[in-house]
């Protein structure tokens, strides 16, 4: 009888273990006073192509490709008072990209439409994508990155080669949060509107793109409330009325840029 009671407890604890070791798993690491925050108002320039990167941009903050920047550039960004936010995409693997045998082939799923060689990721299968997750983390880390722009939290709305949900990539960014935190990242919400709720305490700002094209810039007025730092890109192919962005987005805390579709150095803001 004392045996089957002890075998039982063991069970228990064995369950209560294997439980606590998923809630670290996606658990949300709160910000604190070593994780970077931009504050709302902070200007911004996004360059991901160009021969070089052109420091000579009026910008608090540069946002720049992970892989690509080499950490010499950040450090001179650093010396002249700038932030630096890291470029990655979580939801699609490209096959131009260092660390690409590090995911594992069930993980990868249908061709991103558009662009060769990019496919989208299972975000459901969170504990195999943590080995190339945080590897690219840590990569951030050590190049100095003051945060994580993750990009193509999508694939809930399009076919991908799973059946993802939003809450499959509600819990993927949960946990990306807190293990960005852990590391002194902040890191930012890309576009995600309807993703914002259960997002709201796990990331540091919000980047929109296409909001004042496509009629939708209000509906993330609540991030701004939340006091976050929202940055809206436009772009130049949408014909738009600049100056009315402009106008609009400051009436909203917004802060603004005009950019090209490929993301050169090419940038207008709503001061000059």
């Amino acid at each position: 009888m004392e045996s089957g009671r002890l075998a039982r407890m063991n069970r228990l604890a064995n369950r209560i273990l294997r439980f606590s070791a998923w809630l670290a798993l996606v658990g949300v690491e709160s910000a604190s006073a070593d994780n970077w925050r931009p504050p709302p108002g902070a200007t911004i320039q996004i360059q991901y192509t160009g021969a070089t990167i052109e420091t000579g941009v009026v910008a608090d903050i540069y946002n720049l490709d992970l892989f690509e920047t080499p950490p010499e550039l950040i450090a001179a960004l650093h010396a002249q008072g700038r932030r630096v936010i890291c470029y990655l995409s979580v939801g699609t693997l490209e096959d131009w990209r260092p660390d690409v045998a590090a995911f594992l082939p069930d993980v990868v799923g249908d061709a991103y439409p558009g662009w060769p060689g990019e496919r989208w990721l299972d975000l459901r299968a969170i504990d195999r994508l943590v080995p190339a997750m945080t590897g690219r983390l840590d990569l951030a880390k050590a190049k100095r990155c003051d945060g994580i722009d993750p990009d193509n939290l999508d694939g809930y709305e399009t076919a991908t080669g799973f059946p993802l949900s939003s809450a499959d990539t509600v819990a993927f960014m949960r946990w990306l949060s807190g293990a960005a935190r852990g590391r002194g990242l902040g890191i930012g919400l890309k576009n995600g509107a309807d993703l914002w709720p259960d997002l709201a305490d796990a990331v540091d700002w919000v980047l929109i793109e296409d909001c004042a094209a496509q009629g939708w810039c209000g509906v993330m007025k609540q991030a701004r409330a939340a006091g976050l730092a929202v940055f809206q890109v436009e772009y130049t192919d949408a014909g738009l009325d600049w100056q009315d962005v402009c106008r609009k987005a400051a009436e909203m805390g917004f802060s603004a840029i005009l950019k090209n579709r490929k993301l050169d150095s090419y940038r207008v803001g709503c001061r000059e």
